[in-house]
């Protein structure tokens, strides 16, 4: 009988400094699974020697296989065109920084065996990311369970593993050019579990995720999960009539002579406008989702690859 195949599909944005460190860490853990394996890298335009190495691992071992990108994709892209030509029975997806660690490798086969179609690798733990970032990712996934019809395991990371017919799904459908995996890959249903697991400190470089980015990533996320932003403006024209109300009483009861007014008008005009604002560049927010969509550009182009055929179809 063939042995299943576990292709373990990893993102690389200029890490030349941990891509050694990666492959001497995580061959030897594939090569005692009871499953074959595939190490799927897709360099996303890195800038460094990342591609140099890539080639290097593919030439030296067959098992390695290696897709690059025109240019930087982004993260998300990276996934994506990874599971899009992962040949394996499953698919795990991980960074190269370990900060992934491999060692969950033989329990997530285990998972894969029992006949779970997903298994979320859930963080309990990210030392090296600062209080900051901790605090964030923990009121982002507050956000987003109160807004959205989808619940979000906290935690979740782009750490996780799918089967065959669950990567199936998100090739053929999940095709958005604004995306959220994490937030697909615990929509897709089928039978699902979770391993608990504490990042580690990067082994080389640096998080190429800034505040910044991690914003702009957090509300395409709230954005594409949730429409209840769309709504504030009825909630806001309700807020709205019911201070007009108020103003209008307190004036009518303390006038005395010409009421002078001036400050409480000033104040209201700036309130008003203010949630105007707001209302209008929410709307163009999700314009600007539905003009991506729309140009329907490739998620990502393929400049060359390395011990690769093609696309999964």
């Amino acid at each position: 009988m063939m042995k299943k195949v576990l292709s373990v599909v990893v993102s690389v944005y200029n890490e030349e400094q941990a891509l050694p460190m990666f492959v001497r860490t995580v061959k030897p853990i594939l090569e005692t699974l009871p499953w074959d394996y595939e190490l799927l890298f897709v360099n996303d335009g890195s800038a460094d020697e990342s591609l140099s190495l890539l080639k290097k691992f593919a030439v030296e071992d067959p098992g390695v296989k290696v897709i690059s990108f025109s240019r930087n994709f982004g993260h998300e892209a990276a996934m994506i065109a990874g599971i899009d030509y992962a040949s394996g029975d499953a698919v795990v997806c991980m960074d190269a920084d370990l900060q992934h660690p491999p060692e969950y490798l033989p329990e997530i086969v285990e998972k894969l065996d029992a006949g779970f179609d997903v298994i979320h690798m859930v963080r309990t733990g990210n030392h090296s990311a600062g209080v900051l970032k901790n605090v964030t990712s923990a009121g982002f996934y507050w956000v987003i369970n109160r807004m959205s019809d989808v619940k979000l395991e906290p935690g979740a990371s782009d750490f996780f593993a799918l089967s065959r017919r669950s990567a199936q799904v998100l090739r053929e459908n999940y095709r958005e050019k604004v995306r959220f995996l994490r937030g697909y890959v615990q929509n897709i249903g089928f039978r699902r579990t979770t391993i608990e697991y504490e990042a580690r400190e990067r082994v080389a470089g640096e998080s190429k995720y800034s505040i910044r980015k991690l914003f702009a990533f957090s509300m395409n996320t709230i954005l594409c999960f949730s429409n209840l932003p769309l709504k504030l403006g009825m909630f806001a024209a309700g807020f709205a009539a019911c201070l007009g109300v108020m103003v209008m009483v307190y004036t009518l009861l303390t006038r005395q002579g010409a009421p002078s007014g001036y400050a409480t008008i000033v104040i209201l005009n700036c309130f008003m406008f203010a949630i105007l604002f707001l209302i209008v560049g929410i709307i163009g927010e999700y314009m600007a989702i539905m003009f991506s969509e729309m140009k329907d550009r490739p998620v990502y182009i393929v400049q060359e690859t390395e011990n690769v055929e093609g696309p999964v179809r």
